[in-house]
């Protein structure tokens, strides 16, 4: 894995710009991750994020990806998926997928577990979210469809989106708060503003607003989901103001109930969206240390 060092951030990727630098964003985290530079090391984070990657057609993380899968590196050895990824990026010229081949197969020809959509959406979730999304009426469960469809084009992940959607107003477009947040992603009129959104009863509108809300919080709190979640709910200010997740009630319990629906305490990000938190330069080096201690 030595020779992917210096290739895995400036991979060229088969894309527009920004898909690009979205794929490059994602492979540096899950470099990072895997090689425990700056973060604590975790492969089954990198090969998360190499799967985000890889599924914005970026050949080195199909290749990355690929040799975890072939070596057992970090997840059980299968050659089978480690040949499909293999195959996707030898298809884009990628020489040492191509040689590895040779050795695996390219998988049968079927598509990699990671690459899919649909179905697999709830794999990382808790039984809880999903038997709560099955319990819903059929209007409900087409709205939570359109979460999981929206979600994938902002780079958010499914599970995350929908429990915000779920926890905000049980998939309801026409749900109003008591502080007049409305529709789907509870959106009060200033964030409804803040990200275009003209109509904020109708489903697509309000949950592409939401989730524009959200990339942005995760951004600005570099990934961090329970600062991200704490934010949605109570305000950036207000996680900014106590360097945490604030002591309301109602936000303590929100957080709770969203990380016991995720249960994964990041999430990949943009970097480019906005400038991380200036809370985040002090917090980060705390949970370092502490992961250091560990």
């Amino acid at each position: 894995m030595v020779l992917l060092v210096g290739v895995l951030v400036t991979g060229a990727v088969q894309a527009d710009p920004l898909r690009q630098g979205r794929a490059q964003d994602l492979a540096a985290q899950a470099l990072a991750h895997e090689h425990g530079e700056g973060v604590a090391r975790d492969l089954e984070r990198a090969a998360e994020l190499y799967c985000r990657a890889a599924r914005l057609g970026d050949p080195e993380s199909q290749f990355a990806l690929g040799w975890m899968y072939a070596n057992g590196r970090g997840l059980e050895r299968d050659d089978e998926q480690a040949g499909a990824l293999f195959a996707l990026a030898a298809a884009k010229g990628h020489e040492q997928a191509a040689r590895m081949l040779r050795f695996t197969g390219d998988g049968g020809g079927r598509s990699p577990s990671c690459m899919r959509g649909g179905g697999g959406f709830l794999a990382e979730a808790s039984g809880d979210l999903e038997s709560r999304i099955n319990r819903l009426p059929a209007d409900r469960r087409a709205i939570a469809d359109l979460v999981v469809q929206l979600a994938e084009r902002h780079e958010i992940s499914p599970t995350l989106a929908l429990a915000i959607a779920l926890t905000e107003s049980a998939m309801n477009p026409a749900a109003v708060s008591p502080k007049n947040a409305m529709g789907v992603m509870q959106l009060i009129p200033e964030t409804a503003a803040r990200f275009n959104v003209r109509n904020a009863f109708d489903p697509e509108q309000n949950i592409r607003g939401g989730l524009s809300y959200l990339r942005w919080l995760l951004a600005y709190f570099e990934g961090d989901i329970a600062l991200a979640a704490a934010a949605y709910n109570a305000g950036e200010g207000a996680v900014e103001r106590y360097r945490g997740v604030p002591p309301f009630r109602e936000t303590q319990a929100y957080v709770q109930r969203i990380m016991q629906f995720v249960q994964h305490p990041e999430h990949p990000y943009d970097s480019s969206v906005v400038r991380p938190s200036a809370i985040m330069s002090t917090l980060r080096p705390v949970a370092l240390a502490l992961s250091d201690d560990s």
